[in-house]
């Protein structure tokens, strides 16, 4: 069980708000680390994981446009999945992941590029990732970051600043 999302759901309970989440590059890996966390259902909403691209505009409202000009990759894809899931959802809170595990780059973009966003009430915030290691350490590094990140959007102090990173903590 993660830490993060451990730490996100007492957060979330203290205030007694709610999370979505959507994902693309980590699959469920995001869905799945909340879930673990016992109590989970008292703030988890749901998720949406959007591999697709025509599924990131079809169910979470991403820009047509926007994909089409960028591509999946990119920083606002990933604050406007964020947006979606949380407005579809229902929730307070919605975090969102997008980019490149590999094996090989994507829309241009090298393997371990990856955006993270978290939007709230109040707004939100996103960061660009630059991982490094295989496949499996650049997804669960990326769970890592982006629940970080919702915890620092909470209050709590967590982690998500544009780094470079091994996949290991």
């Amino acid at each position: 069980m993660s830490l993060e999302a451990q730490h996100a759901l007492q957060l979330l309970e203290e205030r007694g708000e709610t999370l979505a989440v959507a994902e693309s590059l980590t699959g469920g890996l995001v869905a799945a680390a909340v879930t673990a966390a016992p109590g989970a259902s008292t703030a988890f909403r749901g998720s949406v994981t959007a591999y697709a691209t025509e599924l990131k505009a079809r169910l979470l409202g991403v820009d047509t446009a926007l994909l089409r000009a960028r591509g999946a990759v990119d920083p606002e894809v990933a604050r406007q999945m964020a947006e979606g899931v949380r407005r579809e959802l229902g929730a307070e809170w919605g975090v969102a992941t997008t980019g490149v595990a590999g094996p090989e780059p994507q829309d241009g973009r090298p393997v371990g590029t990856v955006y993270i966003a978290v939007a709230g009430p109040g707004g939100g915030k996103s960061a660009a990732l630059r991982l490094n290691g295989d496949r499996t350490d650049i997804r669960m590094e990326s769970v890592r970051r982006v629940l970080g990140l919702l915890i620092g959007e909470l209050g709590g102090h967590g982690r998500a600043q544009d780094t470079e990173q091994n996949g290991e903590t």
